[in-house]
C-alpha cells in the first residue's frame, strides 16, 4: 500500500485502502515558498518588536529628563545628574517682609584635572570664555594632583553655555547658591554677610546661621526698611555736610526693645565682599565703645532723683570751677551761678553734674548705671558687640567725670536702651533685632519708679524748647532729648580738642514716648551755617529732628496740630528755685 503526504493548509484527501499516495514535484515548490513567507513574517515581527521598544525607551527617557528631572542640570553632558536643589540657607526679611537677603540657585565650574587631556589648551580656552580668571592660575589648578579643583563660582547663565559650549573633557558644572543683598548697603551691618561657602561671617547671618540653615521659614527682623533708609540718608547728609569720618544711629521702640533701625556710616555692599574694607566693616553702633559726653547726664540726673539724693527743686553751686588733682572742671557755656536740676540738664552744666554725683556717691552711680544695662556688653542678635570700659578702680574722681559723660565708655547701644528705660516709665529691656511675637508679656526689669520716667520725660522736653536741643524739634512731635559733645582721647591717653563726638539722642513723642532716636557724628568740622560749631545741638540734632518728621508718620505716630506747649514757665521756676537756694547759702 503506497501512502500520500499532503503539504499546506488544505484537509488531506480522503483515504481510501489500496491507494497509493504520492508527492509530485509542484508540491515541493509550493511547500519551499510558503516557508520562505512564514520565516521573513516572523524576522519583520521581531524587527518591529524591537524598533518598537528602542523607540519606547527613547520616549521614556525623554520624560525622564524634560518632565521629571526638569529641576536638575546636567554636570557634563551625558556624564551625570545632580540631585534637586533646595536653598540651604532661609531668606531674611524686615518687619513688614520685604527682601533684604534671600539666595538664588547658580552654579560653580570644577575640574578633574586627572581627566584633562591638555592642560594648557584647557587653561587657554577657558580663559577665553571667563575673561576675568587668570590664565598661569587656572593652569597651575588643571596640573594639580586632584580629582577636584573648583576653577570658577557662580557663573551667570550665559557663562555657564559659553563654558559648555567648549566642550572640554573633565569639566563639570556644580549646582550651587548665591546670597543676595537687594538692598546693598542699607542694612549691611544688621544682615552681615556670607562666604563663598555660605556661611554667614558677619551680622545677623552669622549669629543666626544655624536658624537659617535649619528652617525654610523666612527670618523676621525687628528691622523697617523705610526708617532704615530714611536714618541712613539723613546720616548720610550729615557726614557729607560737616566732612565728618563717620557716623551712627538708630531708632528703638521703647515698648518693645525692637529696633527699627541700625545704621553705621561708612558701610558696606554685601554683594561685593571682595571691595570691603576694615573700616567700612567696623559696626560703630554695636561694636564701638564711646565717651558719650553730656547725654550721659540723663542717666546722672535719673540716678540722683530716683535715689532722693536729689529733687526737681534742689540746686548746686555751679558759680566756680571744681578743682581735683591735676584735672579742672568746667563748663562750656558757663552760667556762674547757682543752678537748680533741671537748670543743671538743660544748660548742660558739667560742675552741677559732678556735684550731684558726688552727693549719690560712688556705690549709688554703679549701682544705677548696671541697672541700666551700661557695664555689661549689650545684649543683641549679632557678633559684633563691643564690651564698655569701666574705671578700675572707680576713684572719686571717675564718679564726677562720668556723670557728665567721660570715664566710662559704652557703645551707642548701650546708650540707646538705657535711655529708653528712662522714658517708658522705668523698664529695662535688652534691645533685640528679632521681630517679637507679641507686645505682652516681654522680658523686662524695673530700674526706676515711674515718677522718675515722668520727671524725665519732662526735663529731656526742656531740653529741646528751652536747652541746647532746639534744632531736633518738630512741629507737632513733641520731641525731648539730650545733647552730647566728648572730645576723642588720643594716642597719649590725652583728649583731643578737635576731634569731638556730637550727639543727640530724642524721644518723641516726650509726653508718651514710642521711640528714642540717636544720631552720632564722628569728628564733625563746624561750617558757616553752624558759625564755626561741631557740637551736638548743631549737627547731630538737626539730623534727628528731620528723621523723626519723616519716620512720625510712616509709624503711625500722628502729629498734634498746633503743637502742645510745654508747661509754661518751667525753666523760670526753675532758675528761681536756684536762686532762692542761693540765697539761703
Amino acid at each position: 500500500m503506497t501512502l500520500r503526504f499532503f503539504k499546506g493548509r488544505r484537509s488531506p484527501p480522503a483515504y481510501f485502502p489500496g491507494e497509493d499516495i504520492q508527492e509530485t514535484a509542484g508540491g515541493r515548490m509550493d511547500t519551499a515558498n510558503r516557508h520562505a513567507i512564514e520565516t521573513g513574517r516572523t524576522r519583520l515581527i521581531v524587527t518591529g518588536a524591537l524598533f518598537m521598544a528602542a523607540f519606547g525607551i527613547v520616549a521614556l527617557r525623554m520624560v525622564d529628563v524634560t518632565v521629571l528631572k526638569a529641576g536638575q542640570e546636567t554636570r557634563h553632558a551625558g556624564i551625570r545628574h545632580s540631585v534637586e536643589l533646595h536653598m540651604q540657607r532661609a531668606d531674611i526679611v524686615d518687619r513688614n517682609g520685604v527682601a533684604l537677603a534671600t539666595s538664588l540657585p547658580t552654579v560653580s565650574v570644577y575640574a578633574n584635572p586627572t581627566e584633562i587631556i591638555d592642560a594648557e589648551d584647557a587653561a587657554a580656552e577657558l580663559v577665553t570664555a571667563l575673561p576675568e580668571l587668570s590664565q598661569a592660575e587656572v593652569l597651575a589648578r588643571l596640573r594639580m594632583d586632584r580629582s577636584f579643583v573648583y576653577l570658577r563660582r557662580n557663573l551667570t547663565p550665559r557663562q555657564q553655555y559659553a563654558v559648555n559650549a567648549l566642550g572640554i573633557p573633565g569639566l563639570y558644572f556644580e549646582k550651587s547658591e548665591r546670597r543676595v543683598y537687594p538692598h546693598g548697603r542699607t542694612a549691611a551691618h544688621i544682615v552681615g554677610l556670607t562666604d563663598v561657602d555660605n556661611n554667614g561671617i558677619a551680622g545677623v547671618e552669622k549669629t543666626l546661621d544655624a536658624r537659617l540653615r535649619d528652617f525654610r521659614d523666612p527670618l523676621r527682623l525687628s528691622i523697617d526698611l523705610r526708617v532704615q533708609t530714611v536714618l541712613r540718608n539723613e546720616l548720610a547728609r550729615a557726614v557729607a555736610t560737616f566732612r565728618a569720618v563717620g557716623a551712627t544711629g538708630m531708632v528703638l521702640d521703647v515698648r518693645t526693645g525692637e529696633l527699627l533701625a541700625m545704621v553705621s556710616l561708612p558701610d558696606f555692599d554685601p554683594n561685593a565682599p571682595a571691595s570691603t574694607t576694615a573700616e567700612a566693616m567696623f559696626n560703630r553702633a554695636t561694636l564701638g565703645v564711646y565717651e558719650m559726653g553730656s547725654t550721659f547726664k540723663l542717666f546722672n540726673t535719673a540716678a540722683a532723683l530716683d535715689s532722693g539724693t536729689a529733687t526737681m527743686k534742689s540746686g548746686y553751686d555751679a558759680s566756680q570751677p571744681i578743682r581735683i588733682a591735676r584735672f579742672t572742671i568746667t563748663d562750656y557755656h558757663a552760667k556762674n551761678r547757682w543752678l537748680s536740676v533741671p537748670e543743671i540738664l538743660v544748660h548742660s552744666s558739667n560742675i552741677g553734674s559732678a556735684k550731684m554725683a558726688l552727693d549719690m556717691g560712688t556705690e549709688t552711680q554703679r549701682a544705677y548705671l548696671g541697672r541700666l544695662g551700661l557695664l555689661r556688653a549689650a545684649s543683641v542678635e549679632l557678633p559684633e558687640v563691643g564690651a564698655p570700659l569701666v574705671p578700675s578702680p572707680w576713684r572719686e574722681i571717675n564718679t564726677m567725670t562720668i556723670s557728665y559723660g567721660h570715664g566710662l565708655a559704652v557703645t551707642p547701644l548701650q546708650m540707646v536702651t538705657g535711655v529708653a528705660a528712662l522714658v517708658n516709665g522705668g523698664i529695662y529691656r535688652p534691645a533685640t533685632l528679632v521681630l517679637r511675637d507679641s507686645v505682652g508679656d516681654l522680658p523686662g526689669q524695673r530700674v526706676l519708679k515711674p515718677e522718675t520716667s515722668r520727671a524725665m520725660r519732662q526735663l529731656m522736653r526742656m531740653v529741646v524748647t528751652e536747652g541746647t536741643g532746639g534744632k531736633a524739634d518738630v512741629v507737632g512731635y513733641n520731641v525731648g532729648g539730650k545733647t552730647g559733645t566728648a572730645e576723642k582721647l588720643g594716642a597719649g591717653g590725652s583728649y583731643r580738642r578737635k576731634s569731638l563726638l556730637s550727639s543727640f539722642i530724642a524721644t518723641f513723642p516726650a509726653d508718651e514716648p514710642r521711640y528714642v532716636v540717636l544720631a552720632m557724628i564722628d569728628e564733625p568740622q563746624g561750617t558757616k551755617e553752624t558759625f564755626g560749631y561741631a557740637t551736638g545741638g548743631w549737627t547731630a540734632a538737626p539730623a534727628v529732628g528731620r528723621t523723626i518728621a519723616q519716620i512720625g508718620p510712616m509709624l503711625g505716630v500722628a502729629p498734634r496740630l498746633p503743637a502742645e506747649p510745654q508747661e509754661p514757665g518751667m525753666l523760670h521756676q526753675a532758675a528761681a528755685n536756684g536762686s532762692k537756694l542761693a540765697s539761703a547759702q
